[in-house]
């Protein structure tokens, strides 16, 4: 049985986000059940690594049910350089959100962690049993320790107050409103940007690579171009549109592994709600999935050419398909192409 449906007042911290807008526009669009009252809020409505103003935030939203996505993120080199930062200001926002939540009465919370928070030398696939089996990886410590610690307060919570406080764990996140800063952002958008500015032919001076590929010699589409560190055989040559063949910089070696799961994607087929893998899987967790326990959202896994980090972080999606075993994903080369669309029809306007 799932969560008891009567007046729900849900409020989304981090709803400027990319998870954020993919989980507002599927509840725009006709995934809002009678009696949900949704509150989506950003950095602008209260410093959340404040304790009276997240405080004040919920006495005056009073939730039932809260989704937790804010928090200090960025890319590899962003984590490395600022491991510390990361580390405080999160379990600030943390500790600030779940002790409030607990104050004003919330009988639910779902926390959004990542799959980074997993102990580096482990073995594969992992699954929601080897959270604290060993540190991680030490490039972006501090942001995955401070992640892990909402499982740890989570357990607690439930454990002194009954609180059924809980976490999912997604792997990759992409999709439109991400973060497409080339220096900051994740693999993906990062990516994503690098092939828009080569193809544009006008790179920025300060993106120095390791692995130095013209786009040209790719022999690969937009879409393609940015995922691969290699042509297939039977590639097609690039559009007209590419022009000539600047540079394509990536970073690292092209070894690395990651899986990566949509955030939001157009409605299919004659459905009038768009289905988002990402949101559709918050919104199932919020109202049916009653575990403390944490839950990975695993969906397609592919090899990236970013810096690389951890070598791979391969998560079993056991859990899920067992409460959901007919979900399916987007595929990700359709993701990919849609998220590459959204980015140069709003090149303007997006985080970069």
């Amino acid at each position: 049985m799932g969560e008891p449906q009567g007046s729900m007042r849900i409020l989304v911290t981090g709803g400027s986000g990319l998870v954020g807008r993919a989980i507002q526009k599927v509840v725009a669009d006709g995934a809002r059940l009678p009696g949900e009252d949704w509150v989506f809020v950003s950095s602008k409505d209260a410093d959340l690594t404040d304790a009276a103003q997240t405080r004040a935030l919920f006495e005056k939203i009073r939730p039932t049910h809260v989704i937790h996505l804010a928090a200090m993120v960025g890319g590899l080199f962003r984590n490395i350089k600022y491991n510390l930062d990361f580390w405080r200001k999160n379990v600030h926002i943390n500790d600030n959100v779940l002790h409030s939540a607990f104050e004003v009465g919330a009988r639910k919370v779902v926390s959004c962690l990542s799959t980074c928070i997993f102990p580096d030398k482990t073995t594969y696939p992992i699954d929601e049993t080897m959270i604290h089996n060993g540190p991680p990886h030490s490039s972006n410590f501090g942001y995955s320790y401070a992640k892990r610690m909402i499982d740890v307060q989570n357990r607690a919570y439930f454990q002194q107050h009954g609180c059924t406080f809980t976490a999912v764990i997604p792997t990759n996140v992409f999709g439109p409103h991400d973060n497409f800063n080339i220096e900051d952002g994740h693999v993906l958008p990062g990516l994503i940007h690098k092939v828009h500015l080569a193809k544009s032919e006008c790179p920025p001076p300060s993106t120095l690579s390791q692995v130095t590929r013209p786009m040209g010699s790719l022999g690969l589409s937009w879409e393609e171009g940015m995922v691969a560190g290699t042509a297939p055989s039977d590639a097609s040559p690039l559009p007209e549109s590419a022009g000539s063949g600047s540079a394509l910089m990536v970073w690292g070696t092209g070894k690395p592994r990651r899986q990566f799961i949509y955030s939001l994607v157009r409605a299919r087929g004659c459905s009038a709600v768009p289905q988002s893998d990402l949101a559709r899987l918050f919104i199932w967790v919020l109202r049916e999935y009653n575990e403390v326990e944490p839950i990975i959202l695993s969906g397609t896994q592919f090899d990236t050419s970013k810096s690389d980090g951890q070598f791979k972080k391969t998560a079993s999606n056991g859990k899920l398909r067992a409460y959901l075993p007919d979900f399916r994903f987007t595929p990700f080369k359709q993701a990919v192409k849609e998220t590459c669309t959204w980015f140069t029809d709003n090149y303007e306007q997006a985080r970069k």
